[in-house]
């Protein structure tokens, strides 16, 4: 058989893997241990990012013709893919938190693709600071609740000096507060 028939099923495996992807993060893997490797990959795991070291050239080949052509400058050196196709920003910001936990400074991000628009490792360093998805939804959620439950405590308190009953108004405020949290 020959290599090229050997080497098409990876180019294919790695096509397949960054198609629906929302961001590719090429990193420089080189100095990990076994150890760390593992671990590493545990968390990706857990945040559903794949992980998966491929020869540099393959992944040439199987970026041509996508969003993540941009990234052949970039393709020297031990080279792994992060990629993720539900949270744009979770490999730059796992791989950049395991590199701070760990004090490492062997593991590096390269460049990525976040959306279709590819970043150098400073830029990837940026899109790492932004939270998750569910972070930004609840700090949302929290700021649109915050001011209608100190709505519904001020009219708690003008029921109160006024002499009406109290229940009225906990239910109230107790909706208010079922209703944001529902939303």
């Amino acid at each position: 058989m020959a290599k090229v028939e050997l080497k098409q099923p990876i180019v294919a495996e790695i096509s397949e893997t960054v198609r629906d992807a929302q961001s590719v993060v090429l990193v420089d893997y080189k100095g990990l241990t076994v150890e760390q490797d593992t671990q590493l990959r545990r968390k990706l795991r857990e945040e559903n990012i794949s992980y998966k070291v491929y020869k540099n050239t393959l992944m040439n080949f199987a970026f041509k013709g996508t969003d993540f052509e941009q990234l052949a400058p970039y393709l020297n050196g031990p080279s792994a893919i992060a990629v993720s196709s539900t949270d744009a920003t979770a490999p730059a910001r796992v791989i950049t938190d395991f590199v701070k936990a760990n004090k490492l400074t062997m593991l590096e991000i390269k460049a990525g693709v976040v959306e279709g628009q590819v970043y150098d490792a400073a830029g990837m360093q940026a899109i790492a600071s932004i939270p998750s998805r569910e972070v930004l939804l609840s700090r949302l959620l929290g700021s649109m609740q915050s001011p209608i439950a100190n709505f519904a405590r001020v009219v708690k308190q003008i029921a109160e000096k006024n002499g009406e009953p109290e229940p009225a108004v906990a239910s109230a405020e107790q909706d208010v507060r079922i209703f944001i949290v529902s939303y």
